[in-house]
């Protein structure tokens, strides 16, 4: 078996292969390299195709699974089974959704505290193991076109996506069956490839302006001697190219009444299409069902001020942090294919009062800067500055015995992540902390490290305790963990040294290992995800009906019996699918009767109380 040489101190492989630069975008994705022999910064693309690859999965009644152009000939045709802008679900909950899910045409399940799952031909599926899909695509056309397997990958993302985000990024890369070496931010990446940070250059302050298809990023970076240094950031991670879409479905929809026969997926592969070519022309028309639709580039630009105003205020939050005027940025680079358009750039270069720069294909630019620092990991370039690195991830056993991450594998130390837990039974006083390195979805097959206990936690019912667990590692390797319980303030740390012990044969073996049993990791992390929560409901619905048995009639008690049966039943099949399956009728029918015994006991504390 080929070994994985990798460099503990820097985190670069020892050997020449393919590692290539991924954008796992909210529209398309694309896959960049450094051609190993001509050592071109090249996007990858079949013979004179397009080298975007749309971010569109179908899901056939047979489940089977078309990912990429070929996809979006379902966007009409089969909308319901047709996963469009899947990067816009990373790390959400339905409530974080709730305000724009008018605009997605296929079922999400709504569970207002839980990660947000699309239900497809009665499969349930999360955003992690969507956006795998289009990785798994991205990967074979790689291999197709290079003639070579690609196992390695350095993917971008927003630099707003949040540390739930991100790591929902790194298992979709893994359960593609790619060693994802590095998630870097997309201004970063695109700074790399224009040149910046590449040579021993004079000071420079930068903003990357990154209007994407899903989400908006400003950032203002420092580049001095080959170092980035993130003086601020901002955006929102729910603001792109689809608003702009959907902004013109509702300005048809109120121009012209005779749209109602035509569905809204059809206006909003229409409305993409005119955005596009109104960037280059100022009218666009077409005839659909013999109706016409029209769009003029003035129009257009008044539907997109609303969306550029607040790119700009973003841009103005984020030259406040970072304590600057508009005068002391020397380049802004624009990045995203919604960038295009000529009235953003107007706007844009007017705010900023300089010219923006725009040479490098907006929609190529990020992924050509992953794979420029894809070919710095390799140790083909020397000039910029590689930090020290975790060579393992590192984190913590939670329910069912999982292994939660909180410090990915090639995280540049020093560096902290804390993330909040909480007790799974009422009463609970105390919480086993233990500690764990490893790229395995159960911590059965990752190394354990250590273990301590939280103790003194005070008597609280089940989930009202919020304990911050903290991992501090320093640029010596060593690692501190703290927990504590905000509450009461009970508190408890430990030392720990992560890489002792370790040789490189242990860290290659526990990298091959990972990548070997990914699809089946992460299969049962689902399933095991899907029981632990349907023992949570079990247990929630239980104890709901025997403090309000009184308020439920025989008919709903007799549904819930049922429900709670096929559920229990459910767990014992080992069936990701079914047991969600079986939570969502549960739901459905304790949903209705759950908000109006609330609703009796609002209006009982309130009675005879003025406000």
């Amino acid at each position: 078996m080929a070994k994985i040489a990798i460099n503990i101190a820097t985190g670069s492989l020892q050997q020449n292969e393919v590692i290539v630069g991924i954008d796992l975008g909210t529209t398309n994705s694309l896959v960049a390299i450094i051609h190993p022999e001509s050592k071109k910064l090249i996007a990858i693309k079949e013979h004179d195709s397009s080298s975007l690859v749309p971010s569109v999965i179908y899901f056939g009644n047979s489940n089977e699974v078309v990912v990429g152009e070929k996809a979006k000939e379902y966007l009409i045709s089969n909308p319901a089974q047709t996963i469009f802008s899947a990067k816009r679900l990373m790390g959400k909950t339905y409530n974080d959704i709730r305000d724009g899910i008018k605009n997605f045409s296929y079922q999400i399940i709504d569970e207002d505290d839980k990660l947000v799952k699309v239900k497809v031909n009665n499969n349930f599926y999360s955003a992690t193991e969507l956006s795998s899909l289009i990785l798994k695509e991205l990967k074979k056309s790689a291999e197709h076109i290079l003639k070579t397997p690609v196992n390695k990958a350095v993917i971008t993302v927003p630099a707003y996506f949040n540390d739930a985000q991100r790591q929902a990024t790194r298992d979709a890369g893994k359960l593609a069956g790619l060693d994802v070496l590095r998630i870097i931010n997309e201004p970063t990446a695109a700074s790399l490839a224009y040149g910046f940070g590449l040579s021993n250059e004079e000071e420079k302050i930068i903003a990357v302006y990154d209007l994407g298809g899903g989400t908006f990023d400003i950032s203002i970076l420092k580049i001095h001697n080959g170092i980035f240094e993130v003086l601020s950031t901002n955006g929102d991670t729910f603001l792109g190219g689809d608003d702009i879409d959907n902004g013109i479905v509702q300005y048809w929809l109120s121009k012209f009444k005779e749209t109602a026969n035509i569905s809204q997926q059809q206006l909003r592969v229409l409305a993409e299409k005119a955005k596009k070519i109104l960037s280059d022309t100022d009218n666009f028309m077409v005839e659909i069902n013999g109706i016409i639709l029209a769009l003029s580039l003035p129009e257009l630009e008044t539907i997109i001020k609303p969306i550029l105003n607040k790119t700009l205020e973003c841009s103005k939050k984020a030259l406040k942090d970072a304590d600057l005027t508009i005068h002391q940025i020397d380049e802004i680079i624009m990045v995203g294919g919604s960038t295009r358009s000529p009235v953003i750039k107007k706007e844009v270069t007017d705010f900023f009062g300089k010219k923006v720069n725009d040479k490098v294909n907006p929609d190529e630019v990020v992924a050509l800067g992953a794979a420029i620092q894809a070919d710095i990991l390799a140790g083909n370039t020397k000039d910029v500055l590689l930090l020290d690195i975790t060579p393992l991830s590192l984190g913590l056993e939670t329910a069912g015995g999982l292994m939660d991450v909180l410090l990915p594998r090639n995280t540049k130390i020093p560096a902290r992540a804390s993330r909040q837990y909480t007790t799974q039974k009422d009463g609970q006083s105390g919480i086993v902390i233990s500690l764990y390195q490893g790229e395995r979805d159960l911590v059965k097959d990752n190394r354990k490290l250590d273990e301590f206990i939280l103790k003194g936690i005070p008597n609280m019912p089940a989930g009202f305790a919020k304990v911050d667990i903290a991992f501090l590692i320093n640029a010596d390797g060593i690692l501190k963990v703290s927990a504590k319980e905000l509450r009461s303030g009970v508190a408890q740390e430990i030392l720990v040294k992560p890489q002792q012990n370790l040789s490189d044969e242990d860290v290659e073996k526990m990298l091959q290992d990972s990548i070997k049993n990914a699809k089946e990791d992460i299969t049962i992390r689902a399933l095991v995800e899907a029981t632990t929560e349907a023992e949570q409901l079990l247990n929630t619905t239980e104890g709901f009906i025997q403090k309000n048995i009184h308020y439920l009639s025989q008919q709903e008690l007799l549904s819930t019996s049922e429900a709670l049966q096929a559920l229990q039943l459910s767990l014992s099949m080992g069936d990701k699918n079914l047991i969600q399956l079986k939570m969502e009728e549960l739901n459905a029918i304790s949903k209705p009767y759950a908000e109006r015994v609330m609703d009796l006991a609002v209006n009982s504390a309130m009675s005879g109380k003025k406000i």
